[in-house]
């Protein structure tokens, strides 16, 4: 009888002239079945293996790319988690995530071939013309690298209106007994001035890998904020007082939940 489909954590190394595997080094090389990491490998809204793999920007939730454009079309939130991802255009923040279509394409044998038969029927049955795929060319000489460099429409570095707020976050500390953080290394971000308190704060603890045993309070000038209010509304009633070289300064610490 075969074995099970199994797929190793860390892949087989081979060696030169040696076809046996020692039960110590089979030990450091552990196998688990896939359908251990369907959670991250599959489409929350399909229940199917990621195709054309898109991450929201705001929560970093992914799904198939057609999978959530349909959602956008009568929600703006993200069907997992449920925050706002854009008042009224969330499509804005979703960006594809090809580092993980292609580990799910390495993961799940068969899966690329399969959709790109699907794809070609689809073209064929309608009589249109099937999509070539995207070949990436070796780089030529330095004198055409430049003459492309050249030719790129400057617009492509414009930024988006809708992201019309500059934070400045800045980490104050943490309190005694919260010592299992990364620095945040990104404190400087631009986000819309519709994102609220809690939009920061997740961005927070993703960045920082914060536990949910901690509690990120988010201070501007005085003011400790709550979740609700939008960045746009802390702008104007905060003031200039809250602004340093254009940026709206966000000073947020570490504390441990109150005991009630």
């Amino acid at each position: 009888m075969s074995p099970p489909l199994y797929l190793s954590l860390f892949g087989r190394r081979s060696h030169e002239g040696s076809t046996n595997i020692s039960d110590s080094e089979s030990e450091e090389e552990p196998e688990l079945p896939l359908n251990q990491f369907y959670p991250y490998i599959r489409c929350a809204l399909c229940c199917g293996f990621l195709i054309d793999a898109t991450t929201i920007t705001e929560c970093l939730h992914t799904f198939c790319k057609s999978c959530i454009v349909k959602h956008f079309f009568h929600s703006n939130r993200c069907p997992t988690c449920n925050i706002v991802v854009h008042q009224t255009q969330p499509i804005y923040n979703i960006r594809p995530d090809r580092q993980l279509q292609d580990i799910v394409y390495k993961m799940v044998p068969f899966l690329e071939e399969s959709e790109r038969e699907q794809m070609c029927n689809f073209y064929k049955e309608r009589g249109l013309e099937v999509p070539k795929p995207v070949v990436i060319s070796p780089p030529g000489p330095v004198v055409l690298k430049r003459q492309k460099k050249e030719n790129i429409p400057q617009t492509i570095f414009t930024i988006p209106p809708e992201l019309d707020v500059s934070l400045l976050l800045d980490f104050v500390g943490a309190e005694e007994g919260i010592n299992n953080y990364k620095p945040l290394e990104r404190r400087y971000v631009r986000v819309s001035g519709e994102a609220t308190v809690r939009h920061v704060e997740l961005f927070i603890r993703r960045k920082m890998e914060l536990s949910s045993s901690c509690q990120v309070d988010v201070v501007c000038g005085d003011h400790l904020l709550d979740h609700y209010q939008s960045l746009k509304d802390i702008q104007s009633s905060v003031g200039e007082e809250a602004l340093q070289d254009g940026l709206l300064v966000l000073h947020f610490g570490l504390v441990l939940p109150t005991q009630s």
